[in-house]
Order: C-alpha cells, then sequence, then structure tokens
C-alpha cells in the first residue's frame, strides 16, 4: 500500500481534469492504496513573496495560509499526482502557485514518485509539451523524483467532455497499477 497525494490543480470542480484526478483516485483506492485528493482551488494559498523567511525558519512560511497543510501531505506521500489543464500552453495558476510555495520545503520532498495528468481543448499532444515541461522543471528540483506516468486528456474543453475519452480509462488504470 502506497500513500498517495492527488493536487487537483483545476479551476473547476469536476472540470475536466479533476474528473481524471477522480478516476486516477478510484483506481488506486480500488487496489488499497490511501489517496488524498487535495482540490487546490478550495485552498487558501497566496502567492510566494520571496522573502525566504522559510530559509531561517527551518522550512516554517512568513505566510500564514493552507500551503502548509499541502506541504505537509506532500511530505508523507509516496506518490504525488499533479494535475492542470493547459492554459496558455502552460499550468494554471493553481498548480503553479504550489509549484512556486514549495520553495518553504521542497528539499524535504524527496524519493517521489509523480504523474502527471494534464487536459487540453486542443487535439494534439504537442499543445501539452511546455505544461509537461513545468511539471518536469518542478520534479527535476527534487532529490529522487521518479516520473511514472503521464495522462493526456486531449480535445476536451467544455466541463465534462473527457468523460467520453480514452483518458479515463488510462487515468483509472494508471491508479490501479500503482
Amino acid at each position: 500500500m502506497k500513500k498517495i497525494l492527488i493536487l487537483s490543480g483545476s479551476p473547476r470542480k469536476d472540470g475536466n481534469s479533476d474528473l481524471l484526478c477522480s478516476e486516477f483516485m478510484r483506481g488506486a483506492q480500488e487496489s488499497g492504496n490511501e489517496v488524498q485528493k487535495i482540490f487546490v482551488r478550495s485552498k487558501k494559498i497566496v502567492p510566494c513573496n520571496a522573502c525566504y523567511y522559510c530559509r531561517d525558519h527551518g522550512g516554517k512560511c512568513a505566510l500564514n495560509d493552507d500551503m502548509s497543510e499541502i506541504l505537509d501531505a506532500m511530505q508523507a506521500a509516496d506518490v504525488i499526482v499533479m494535475a492542470s489543464p493547459v492554459y496558455f500552453y502552460s499550468i494554471d495558476a493553481q498548480m503553479k502557485i504550489i509549484i512556486d510555495r514549495s520553495l518553504a520545503r521542497w528539499t524535504n520532498i524527496p524519493n517521489k514518485e509523480f504523474y502527471f495528468i494534464m487536459t487540453c481543448a486542443d487535439d494534439n499532444r504537442a499543445a501539452m509539451a511546455c505544461t509537461l515541461e513545468c511539471f518536469r522543471g518542478f520534479t527535476t528540483c527534487l532529490n529522487g523524483a521518479k516520473e511514472k506516468g503521464v495522462i493526456y486528456g486531449t480535445g476536451v474543453y467544455r466541463p465534462g467532455e473527457v468523460m467520453s475519452s480514452p483518458a479515463m480509462k488510462e487515468a483509472y488504470e494508471m491508479g490501479k497499477n500503482i
């Protein structure tokens, strides 16, 4: 059994990337894993102000918001799933703020397995290249991080369109096979 943290960066509850997160979670739970899904938009997280208070205070951030809870969950997890829709060929603000605020404890998040979930209106996976590189750029900074899988939800724009996409089955199977 593994501890799995899913960070759903979708700005829409039950939006396409959030639905893929839920399907990944269903598969992972059916395989006996402990899964926590955080819908990032529902948390109060402010941008990093680069004060470096965290550097001098053992990873404690000067900003008092929900990010410390998320960092605790990231540290405790064996597996981290990061999901974002593609916005202007990149990750959305919800996921970017998580990555930036990880500065406070990024050295305390070693040896994690990572899965990435992306959705976009374009039918071409090439439209997701920059988004994937944003995820990879983050994990490159983490000691021992291992990319284990990527789910591409292409050709989905309106909420729920992903339900008829092959990405739903891929998300379920990927979660089940952790």
